[in-house]
This record gives C-alpha cells, structure tokens and sequence, in this order.
C-alpha cells in the first residue's frame, strides 16, 4: 500500500499514485514603519493543499471503479482521512478536484492509460454524524 484515502486505497495497481506534491505556508502582515524594513507579525497558516497524480492502466490492471469511488467521495463534500504507506497519518482533507486524462482510446472509448491528478484541500475532522457516515462507507 503506498496511500490511503478514506476508503480509496492506493497500491501499485489498479490504483498507482505517481507522485504528490504538498503546498503550505504562513501569512504576515507588513506593519509600516519609518525609517528600516516593516516588521513582519504572523497571522496564522495558510490553506494547506496536498495533490496526489496517479496513472491507471484499465484493460490491463483494472482501476475504473477506483476513480469511480474517488468521484463519489469528492461528490460528497465530506472530509477525506488521508494516511501514507508507512502508516504516517496526514490529516483530514476535502477533495477540491480530479482531474481525468485519457490516452490511447480503444473501441468503447476507454483509455488505455488514465492519468488521474486528485487536489486535496486540508480540513478540520468531521462532526459525529458526518463520521458515521465516512467510516460506514469504509466498511
């Protein structure tokens, strides 16, 4: 297993994550003084992205229902626990987007080779009720 997210597991097939990339950072606020450089006074961290880009090989290893069950979960709007392969937990995010290229169409219009780019935006945990339903879906 190289990724987890919520009931989506990522292995090297059906579903094999290629890459990530994690963006985040800090906000300040310049306070104008006369005569030397504005000092600088933190605000807080500022919104907090991971994207994850995956290729799926369907006529070969499958994964259709994988990037079926990614849209459902980013339908949902519900907040994503996201865990990598040794177990390190990453933290609770909402799917903003994926992002589906098809390369190599056989007869019936399938891709041969799906690349898949999953934009995440990190989230608070979810309420009790919203919980329920996400570990439900797990199970």
């Amino acid at each position: 297993m190289l990724m987890v997210l919520g009931s989506l597991t990522m292995e090297v097939w059906p579903f094999n994550p290629t890459d990530t990339m994690r963006d985040s950072g800090g906000e300040y606020v310049e306070k104008p003084v006369m005569g030397r450089r504005p000092p600088l006074e933190w605000v807080g961290e500022t919104v907090e992205t991971f994207s994850i880009t995956a290729k799926l090989f369907p006529a070969k290893l499958g994964g259709l229902d994988g990037l079926d069950r990614l849209n459902a979960m980013r339908q949902s709007g519900l907040p994503q626990y996201l865990m990598r392969g040794d177990g390190k937990p990453l933290g609770w995010f909402v799917i903003e987007a994926v992002h589906e290229r098809s390369e190599y169409l056989d007869a019936k219009g399938v891709g041969q080779v799906i690349e898949v780019e999953i934009t995440l935006k990190r989230s608070d945990a979810p309420g009790i009720g919203s919980l329920f339903s996400i570990l439900s879906g797990l199970l």
